[in-house]
């Protein structure tokens, strides 16, 4: 019997999960406005910085649906600007080598020049690697789908996962998929256990984007971060992906830079084995935090990004 896979269903793309990011750039004061907004009423041109920004914002909208790409309407649609920029962006990172167009299904897709750079990058951010052999354990104890999330900013970044045995997956993300912190078990796993002040300040920037999220109503997030804290580990309930659940748990506990979680359908996630299954991933994060002194890895890294 060939394996059952619960994705994120067909809603328009600014509902789906695997939203990403819309492009922003932020004007002197700091307040940010739509990357499609025209440079401040002087006449100067973009700055150098606000040039770079628009590139990166391109490149993480292209990313947002993982590896299934995206055709230029939804890239306009995600990114707010105009048709003609958008195209002019990209024929151009696609001759750089950043992006490229599959000829058939139209889509773009992040280039091998991102690849060649990441082979270099990846040393220097091992968690993913540290944390494997837990990943496995976690899977074949539970049978369900496992995944890391690292902090970047006021984001989560799915950064590995690991399939376990059972018929039907919850596949609610792809790796490298970003989402607003809080969004999913262990992004929320993470924001419950940074101090209050700092929980306040990524959920107001992540506001507008929560709204994208299905039942994430204001309010939403502050009430998981307290159920969160109270019991000791991250759960949701066909929060952004109807029909699938997870528990996530944030490590260090001191310093929460990463999550562990598992997603399963709901029905497997009642509250007796929701909290056998958070009694086995707390031991695979006991396990991971000791290793990470000896790793030599740093706390810091994680959050940069932070705004």
């Amino acid at each position: 019997m060939h394996p059952i896979t619960l994705e994120p269903g067909s809603r328009s793309f600014r509902c789906n999960p695997n939203y990403c990011h819309t492009v922003e750039t932020e004007s002197a004061t700091g307040a940010p406005r739509p990357a499609g907004a025209t440079p401040d009423a002087g006449g100067a041109g973009r700055t150098g910085t606000q040039s770079i920004e628009r590139v990166v914002g391109m490149l993480r909208v292209v990313a947002s649906r993982g590896r299934r790409g995206m055709r230029i309407a939804d890239v306009v649609s995600v990114s707010g600007l105009p048709m003609s920029t958008c195209f002019r962006m990209l024929q151009r990172l696609e001759l750089e080598g950043m992006v490229v167009r599959d000829a058939i299904t139209r889509k773009y897709h992040l280039g091998p020049l991102l690849h060649e750079l990441g082979l270099l990058a990846q040393p220097r951010f091992q968690l993913a690697d540290l944390c494997a052999q837990a990943l496995q354990a976690i899977a074949d104890e539970t049978q369900d789908t496992v995944y890391l999330s690292e902090r970047r900013g006021v984001e989560s970044i799915c950064t590995s996962r690991v399939l376990g045995d059972y018929p039907i997956k919850a596949l609610t993300l792809d790796v490298g998929i970003r989402r607003p912190m809080g969004v999913g078990a262990g992004g929320l796993a993470i924001l419950s256990g940074l101090p209050e002040a700092e929980v306040a300040q990524i959920v107001e920037a992540n506001d507008a984007r929560y709204a994208r999220f299905g039942t994430f109503e204001p309010g939403f997030v502050q009430r998981a971060v307290a159920d969160t804290r109270a019991q000791g580990y991250a759960f949701l309930d066909s929060a952004a992906t109807p029909g699938t659940a997870a528990v996530g748990i944030a490590f260090p506990p001191d310093n929460p830079v990463a999550a562990i979680s598992v997603a399963a359908i709901s029905s497997r996630l009642g509250p007796e084995r929701r909290a056998q299954v958070a009694q086995v991933i707390a031991q695979q994060v006991r396990a991971v935090c000791d290793r990470m002194p000896a790793a030599g890895m740093a706390a810091a890294p994680s959050r940069r990004g932070a705004r």
